[in-house]
């Protein structure tokens, strides 16, 4: 159907990734499911299509420069736009997200974090931008966290004080940071671009631990994913309903 919408889910083959590629598909969007490995996206994919769900698969590492110009291709010759990016791909501390650790971050802890997180969504997001413009309401979904929030982590005494790996929550800032900017560049246009934090969610990076299924943990991004045209800009929301401070 040629007035589908289409989304790009990046890390779509397992997690909340995965889930948000499913609750789109189940709105009736059509969903590209995406990993580093064509194999994975394509079994990830398949699962979707078995539910029902118009689903397509990709071979994308965000931090290949020639797979983001491939899919950004792909999309183009095979739907001519694209309505919702999610940039969900990320990674975390090695070492989890628990623990006090600033002044002993390393370069290079320092900078894969950071060439996952931040550098290779930016740059995603450049790619992807002009079929973006194609869309009747284009959508832009960073997936940021309540870690990246300055003002919850300077409070005293602070509710994620115990979460302080400085690697991944300064990742974390610095997408939120590219969401205001992004936000204020295209704030005459159709799209709209937004922060989400999912929640402390059951997955690999939060552990057992968490409290929020994976289900619940895709909610966010997914309301977000289909805002109206009357809906925030630049903000980082948290539950469709609640915004976090920056």
């Amino acid at each position: 159907m040629a007035n589908r919408k289409v989304a790009l889910v990046t890390g779509s083959n397992r997690g909340i990734g995965l889930e948000t590629a499913r609750q789109l598909g189940q709105q009736g969007v059509t969903v590209i499911v995406s990993a580093r490995v064509k194999r994975e996206a394509a079994e990830a994919a398949g699962k979707l299509r078995s539910e029902g769900i118009e689903a397509e698969a990709i071979a994308l590492d965000v931090t290949s420069a020639a797979d983001r110009t491939a899919a950004a291709k792909f999309i183009e010759s095979r739907y001519g736009k694209l309505d919702i990016l999610v940039n969900n791909a990320g990674v975390g501390p090695t070492d989890g997200l628990l623990g006090l650790r600033a002044s002993a971050s390393t370069e290079s802890e320092l900078h894969s974090i950071f060439n996952i997180n931040v550098f290779s969504l930016v740059a995603l997001t450049r790619e992807v931008l002009p079929l973006l413009k194609k869309s009747e309401a284009g959508r832009i979904v960073d997936l940021a966290s309540i870690l990246g929030s300055l003002t919850l982590q300077a409070m005293e005494p602070s509710p994620i004080a115990s979460l302080r790996k400085f690697a991944y929550n300064a990742s974390k800032t610095a997408v939120n940071v590219f969401t205001i900017h992004l936000a204020a560049e295209l704030k005459d246009t159709n799209i709209k671009v937004n922060s989400v934090h999912p929640g402390w969610v059951k997955t690999a990076l939060g552990s057992d631990a968490a409290p929020m299924s994976v289900p619940d943990g895709a909610k966010t991004t997914v309301a977000v994913a289909l805002l109206g045209s009357d809906s925030p800009n630049g903000h980082f929301i948290h539950e469709i309903n609640k915004e976090l401070p920056w």
